[in-house]
């Protein structure tokens, strides 16, 4: 697989190397020079999520990771489904929160740690990455009890929920975790000025395993197959997916998925009261607001680091960039979605809710929607009991952690603190 840096084409890299370094020059984010377009749709289709995830992944990688050890990496990482729901006439919720940290990051994170011991070869690596929510415990569990990885997460004190927070800073062990006092861009550029540090780069052995890494990207293609695959016949005609987005990595995916063949009409990125998107597909003018928090906290990002991949794919493609809808919905507005879809006889929680009501507002006579549910309801147990006035059962897998300590360190939003911090363990 040939990959080149979005700022910089003329660098080019293998996958094994996108995955090591995980940004190139500059901050660019690396891009594959080709996107195969595959012609056996349908009977990808017909397959199992781990027999047809393996398949569309070696097209992608093609044989860099030989066939049988890229299917082992594919079986040892998918071990969870993904349903498809239907909601109400016309429209589905494709479930994402059924993995180990009940959220659609388990997919590639767990995928990600299995292409990094795939290709890691000698020397230290130290995974630093930034999450506004889902992207630590996806990590922090994909990675957990690896040898020779250290991981250390960044997150935005107090700006996300305590279930969240529980749930990958009570790990100890390899992964560090560090309550930054700032917001999640601020994070986001730590990490930024981390890798722009070549002598801490390689004295560390520095990767990044948030939806910059390529290998997270490409894991997260597959569920839009799947997504597909379980639809009835008569709703993949005219196909529209709203896209919960925040960094905007989960669109990516699914715009690849659409490059590949998979038959999406078009997606909508729904975005909550962090607007920069739905703001500059409006008016041409990419002008960043100060992050907001808000209900929907994994999508509080002003500043979308994989902005510039979607472009990529809309300029190679010859798609117009006024294909892709979007639209903001405040947390007023999420509330009423929330208690809407409730009463209707589907509990859901914020992000999901923004995706929908996009969705249904969207929509085309003719069209069928899907929408992404990217985390388990009780994830966010403070927020929706309170809204829609009920108490959630906690899954095993959240109660285990909430009962435990929380082990992280916090920090200034300085860079020269995070540095000292990574260099003496």
């Amino acid at each position: 697989m040939n990959l080149y840096n979005i700022k910089h084409p003329t660098q080019r890299v293998n996958f094994a190397q996108a995955v090591r370094q995980g940004l190139g020059k500059d901050q660019g984010l690396f891009f594959p020079a080709q996107i195969p377009q595959l012609d056996n749709i349908e009977q990808l289709l017909a397959l199992p999520l781990v027999e047809r995830s393996q398949a569309i992944l070696s097209a992608l990688i093609g044989e860099e990771i030989p066939r049988e050890q890229l299917n082992q990496m594919v079986q040892n990482a998918f071990t969870f489904p993904a349903p498809v729901v239907k909601v109400e006439e016309g429209i589905y919720a494709l479930e994402l929160f059924h993995g180990p940290t009940l959220a659609f990051k388990d997919f590639g994170g767990r995928f990600m740690a299995q292409a990094l011991a795939a290709v890691r070869g000698d020397g230290k690596i130290t995974i630093l990455t930034a999450t506004s929510g889902d992207t630590g415990a996806a990590v922090a569990h994909a990675f957990y009890g690896l040898q020779n990885i250290d991981v250390v997460i960044l997150y935005p004190q107090g700006k996300i929920s305590p279930l969240q927070e529980k749930l990958f800073c009570t790990l100890g062990g390899n992964i560090r975790t560090v309550a930054v006092k700032a917001d999640f861009d601020a994070c986001q550029a730590l990490v930024k000025q981390a890798f722009d540090d070549d002598a801490l780069r390689q004295a560390i052995g520095l990767n990044s395993a948030n939806s910059i890494n390529i290998s997270r990207l490409l894991a997260q293609v597959c569920y839009y197959f799947e997504a597909v695959a379980q639809l009835p016949p008569q709703a993949r005609d005219n196909l529209v997916v709203s896209v919960p987005s925040g960094n905007f990595g989960n669109l990516t995916a699914g715009l690849i998925a659409k490059t590949l063949g998979l038959p999406i009409k078009r997606f909508i990125a729904a975005t909550n009261a962090n607007d920069t998107v739905p703001r500059y597909l409006a008016d041409g003018n990419w002008a960043p607001h100060a992050t907001q928090a808000t209900l929907s906290n994994a999508m509080d990002v002003s500043r979308p680091n994989n902005w510039p991949r979607v472009e990529e794919l809309f300029r190679r493609n010859g798609w117009p960039l006024s294909d892709l809808h979007s639209a903001a919905v405040s947390d007023g507005q999420t509330e009423d979605t929330l208690r809407a879809m409730y009463a209707a006889g589907y509990l859901c929680e914020p992000h999901g809710a923004v995706a929908y009501r996009v969705l249904q507002q969207d929509l085309q006579p003719g069209e069928s929607g899907l929408f992404l549910c990217t985390a388990h309801p009780a994830k966010f147990k403070e927020s929706v009991e309170r809204i829609l006035s009920i108490q959630l059962q906690l899954p095993a897998a959240l109660d285990k952690h909430n009962r435990l300590p929380l082990l992280s360190d916090t920090m200034e939003n300085d860079f020269a603190a995070l540095k000292a911090y990574l260099l003496h363990k």
